[in-house]
């Protein structure tokens, strides 16, 4: 237990500091397109309208990324140039990241555990368990790439 109490501890000091920095980043941007040439866009009331409804109903959005992949740092950096206030953002911030923290740090430790236990008690299996998520992972990312790219003519 002391295992994933530290290292949900760790991992939730990292999520603090990752989105919080994604969300300070997201804040200046948007800060720098107020004052830029993109003002007269930020200006207008769909924008503003979509401003506000960021600022009111973002926080639940926020937390739930967390549960996602690939979704919270827009989730934080879109929370932070639309200017989401603090007292909703950071209540967020603190139990998406702790659910984020514990996720990580119960099942990914698990799986670790799995892998060095398959590893050290059956290396021919480890190595071929490990060889086809290689191969899996390679024939997604081909699949993905040429249905993006189009078919392929002879």
């Amino acid at each position: 237990m002391d295992k994933i109490a530290v290292t949900a501890g760790a991992l939730y000091a990292i999520v603090l500091l990752r989105a919080g920095g994604t969300f300070a980043v997201g804040w200046l941007a948007g800060a720098g397109a107020r004052r830029s040439r993109f003002a007269g866009r930020t200006s207008s009331e769909r924008f503003r309208r979509a401003e506000r409804a960021i600022q009111r109903w973002g926080a639940p959005v926020v937390a739930v990324s967390f549960l996602t992949v690939g979704f919270q740092t827009a989730a934080n950096f879109l929370a932070g140039s639309m200017r989401m206030p603090l007292p909703r953002y950071l209540p967020a911030l603190f139990v998406g990241g702790a659910a984020w923290a514990l996720v990580y740090a119960t099942a990914g430790l698990g799986v670790l555990e799995l892998l060095g236990r398959l590893f050290a008690e059956r290396t021919a299996l480890g190595v071929s368990a490990a060889a086809v998520l290689l191969l899996a992972v390679c024939g997604v990312w081909v699949y993905r790439r040429r249905k993006k790219d189009g078919p392929v003519l002879p």
